[in-house]
């Protein structure tokens, strides 16, 4: 009977390798029971194609099903769950399995465990659905395209002794709505990016088995309620990305189990209350980009020894930075960008041997020198960014740092540094990103940057440097050798950072090799033709020399740069054609040369076609329909005065022809004098006092 059953399945799902004939309970995932019966059907990952059918509910002794991570499709047939009294575990999870939840069909008694997660299923889930299945334990949704309401009841009848529900990376919305209370065992609660709203109901905090939820990206509100304290075996607090309001809660210190406070990205308020330093468990702290006040220095971190992440950026914290915290020896990343604090980097700080990642941007801290003797000693940073701090003091002027020699990333952009590019840098031989913008460096662009055997971001924008383009730079390995690139760090960073491309909000990228490789050298004093050899950087994605005083044509090798998607070389002084070999450039999505001195059509087809007339405006000699501007050719040839049916008086002709030239040679001298001043100031890209994130760099794909 069973043999036929699944004979017929092996009709509609490819890659099983059943042989035609023999005893069904020997093939490959299949177990039976004493009488023959299939009660095991165990095939993940197996390259499955195909839809599941309605032969499969003639396997009514199957208790355990697990076809995930397959190819399967399509919808579940009618009565799929209903047709098996004795079923315990389904797994079909990592499918493409889609359309709704039979209506009619209801989970069985038996049944522990389910997991639907990562298909495409839609529709709601009913509360019908879950009735009978009073023994389920865990029941997961993740990652579908299920909307409607939570089923927050689950527990009040249907499943007491569920320990694990996950609705996350849903299309659930509306309030939760109350029921979880009833869940004496529940243990893990998952509804995060979804659309919830409303605050959290009371009787969530009565559920007093949880330790885990994560309800993060929704639209919940309201405030955090005292009552989370209850909750005593809590281990993950996870609210980030939400609309919570207030404070957190004075006796937060209670939950002795936590080890994760996620609450960034919210609204909340007030000083952190002295009790969360005694949460000795804690391991991640994130409350970033909230409104919090108050001096750090004034908690006392000393007591958290296994603290291993801390991320306060962009809040209002004020004095200088906390002590206590460098005795958690166990830290690796250290986040307190965008807020209020001053005064100079602890020498205390190299206690912390772990440390990796350290971002202090955007405060008003002060001795750069010191700072940088100090965090030599930090031997395992591999990030370091410092932004928007140090103003206007020098760069270090010193032969060498010793030490730094497993950094990745250094950011000082916007400090309004003085002096020139450092020599010291040559020997951070690791160094990937490189992030000096919005300085007042001086001098050229050392060769030697082009010897950096890893460095593939560059940003050196806005500062008053010059000289030619180096062409060392086109040397870089990074970009240049494919083999060699394939090296770059791919590990993720502790904590993410942030790019603040134009006019757009930030980029987020939680590893290094996400990145685009850039060179900015925009908004300088930098001079002489663009080299020709900068066909050599294939792996280039970002190219900015805008706001320069580069002359000469643009290099038709620019259009070997296959994988460029940005390229301006606006605000300079080229003059020529613009390649028409550059439409070949097909992942370009921003290009301008405006305010240059180009000349002839533009070229049409590829990418071309999707760029505004803002790209090219400032040149007059250019010419195309982007620009409702004729281009003329040069074998045109203009009617005879004297083949005309009327010829009127030739002088009077030419006086009138030599008046008309005079004025536009007046006028094209004016506009040329215009575009060269007022063109060529230097405007910073950015109020450094409007920023919701501290960043990397100013700059980044747009």
């Amino acid at each position: 009977m069973d043999q036929a059953s699944l004979a017929s399945l092996s009709l509609n799902i490819s890659n099983l390798n059943w042989p035609s004939s023999g005893d069904c309970c020997s093939w490959e995932g299949v177990e039976c029971d004493g009488n023959d019966r299939v009660t095991r059907l165990w095939l993940p990952k197996r390259g499955l194609r195909g839809f599941i059918s309605a032969s499969f509910s003639s396997l009514t002794k199957l208790a355990q099903i697990n076809l995930s991570h397959n190819c399967l499709s399509g919808p579940l047939p009618d009565g799929f769950f209903s047709s098996f009294t004795t079923l315990q575990i389904v797994d079909l999870s990592f499918n493409c399995l889609s359309g709704p939840l039979p209506i009619s069909d209801t989970l069985p008694i038996a049944l522990q465990i389910l997991d639907l997660s990562s298909n495409d299923f839609n529709g709601s889930i009913q509360s019908s659905f879950l009735w009978p299945a009073m023994n389920l334990r865990s029941f997961n949704v993740s990652n579908n395209s299920f909307t409607g309401r939570i089923p927050s009841s689950i527990c009040s009848s249907d499943s007491p002794s569920v320990v694990i529900l996950d609705f996350s990376f849903n299309g659930f919305h509306g309030p939760i709505g109350q029921g979880f209370g009833a869940c004496e065992k529940l243990e893990v609660l998952r509804a995060g990016f979804n659309f919830l709203s409303g605050p959290l109901p009371d009787d969530i905090y009565s559920a007093g088995a949880l330790q885990e939820i994560f309800l993060p990206a929704n639209k919940l509100n309201g405030p955090i309620a005292e009552s989370v304290i209850n909750l005593t075996n809590l281990r993950i607090l996870a609210l980030f990305g939400n609309e919570f309001i207030g404070s957190i809660p004075n006796g937060i210190g209670k939950l002795s189990n936590l080890e994760q406070l996620l609450l960034h990205i919210n609204n909340l308020n007030d000083t952190l209350p002295q009790s969360l330093t005694n949460c000795t468990s804690l391991k991640v702290l994130n409350l970033r980009v909230n409104n919090f006040v108050g001096e750090l220095s004034a908690l006392d971190f000393s007591k958290q020894q296994q603290l291993i992440i801390v991320d306060l950026g962009n809040n209002y914290f004020t004095g200088s930075l906390p002590t206590s915290l460098f005795s958690c020896k166990a830290l690796n990343a250290i986040r307190l960008a965008t807020n209020r604090l001053e005064g100079e980097i602890s020498p205390n700080i190299v206690a912390l041997q772990s440390l990796s990642f350290l971002s202090l941007s955007n405060n008003s801290l002060t001795n750069i020198t010191g700072a940088l003797q100090i965090l030599r000693a930090c031997k395992n940073l591999s990030t370091i960014i410092l932004s928007k701090n140090f103003f206007g003091e020098a760069m270090p002027d010193v032969e060498s740092f010793e030490g730094f020699q497993n950094l990745h990333i250094l950011a000082f952009g916007g400090c309004q540094l003085t002096g020139q590019i450092p020599n010291w840098l040559v020997e951070m031989t690791k160094l990937e990103v490189l992030d000096l913008s919005l300085n007042q460096l001086t001098g050229s662009i050392p060769g030697w940057l082009g010897h950096l055997p890893n460095l593939f971001y560059l940003d050196l924008a806005v500062n008053f440097l010059l000289g030619d383009f180096p062409k060392e730079l086109i040397g870089l390995p990074k970009l240049a050798s494919v083999q060699i690139s394939e090296s770059i760090d791919r590990s993720y960073l502790e904590l993410p950072v942030f790019v603040r491309p134009n006019n757009a909000s930030n980029l987020q990228y939680n590893s290094i090799a996400y990145l685009p490789p850039a060179i900015y050298l925009g908004n300088n004093s930098l001079t002489g033709n663009i080299p020709v050899e900068i066909g050599r950087l294939k792996l280039l994605h970002i190219l900015d020399i805008s706001n320069n005083s580069f002359s000469g044509t643009i290099p038709d090798q620019i259009s070997t740069l296959t994988n460029l998607e940005k390229l301006d070389l606006s605000g300079n002084n080229l003059s020529g054609k613009i390649p028409a070999s550059l439409k070949n450039l097909h992942f370009l999505s921003y290009f301008s040369v405006a305010n240059n001195n180009l000349q002839g059509p533009i070229p049409a087809g590829g990418q071309f076609d999707t760029f505004s007339n803002s790209s090219y405006e400032g040149n007059p000699g250019l010419c195309g329909p982007i620009l409702q501007r004729p281009c003329f050719s040069s074998s045109s040839t203009i009617q005879p005065l004297g083949s005309r049916r009327r010829s009127p008086n030739t002088k009077l002709i030419v006086g009138l022809l030599f008046g008309i030239l005079f004025v536009i040679g007046v006028i094209s001298t004016v506009l040329t004098l215009w575009m060269l001043t007022s063109n060529r100031r230097i405007i910073p890209r950015g109020d450094p006092d409007i920023s919701d994130f501290e960043t990397v760099s100013n700059n980044s794909t747009s």
